[in-house]
């Protein structure tokens, strides 16, 4: 008769990270809030609109396509800001974000999500993802026109 084997348990690897790129559009001292809509991973809360880079994409090619599908719009001039990494519990993401300071066209819910415009002094905090709500206090005044 043989002994069975003991095992350690395997450890649950993380998923590598998703790289996401989200623009910080700027209009008159204020920024764009994008609801996430129904049907979507963590609905109902704010974000600074883009999403996931596809493969072969830099990061401006895949925010100027992000903001195109999402809203509409062509950004025209845009500056990276920052990069983080934030752990969900059942994913993780490394986010580039960059402030998108002038734009073609009219932001338009194209994904049916609410939008709104918001002062750096009224961000509703507790409303924005997680990943993105870190973000918030260092938002306090619009980018200098580079």
């Amino acid at each position: 008769m043989t002994t069975p084997r003991m095992h350690a348990p395997k450890a649950k690897s993380r998923p590598s990270r998703l790289e996401v790129v989200a623009g910080i559009l700027w209009r008159e001292g204020r920024y764009l809030a994008v609801e996430r809509p129904e049907g979507k991973r963590q609905a109902g809360f704010l974000e600074f609109p883009g999403g996931k880079v596809e493969p072969g994409e830099s990061l401006e090619e895949a925010l100027a396509r992000e903001l195109f599908e999402e809203l509409g719009l062509r950004p025209l001039a845009m500056a990276f800001r920052l990069c983080k990494e934030h752990d969900y519990p059942d994913f993780s993401v490394r986010l580039h974000f960059f402030d998108v300071t002038a734009f073609e066209g009219q932001p338009r819910a194209l994904e049916n999500q609410a939008m709104f415009w918001v002062l750096p002094s009224d961000a509703p905090a507790d409303r924005f993802l997680p990943a993105d709500r870190e973000l918030l206090p260092l938002l306090e005044y619009p980018p200098e026109p580079r």
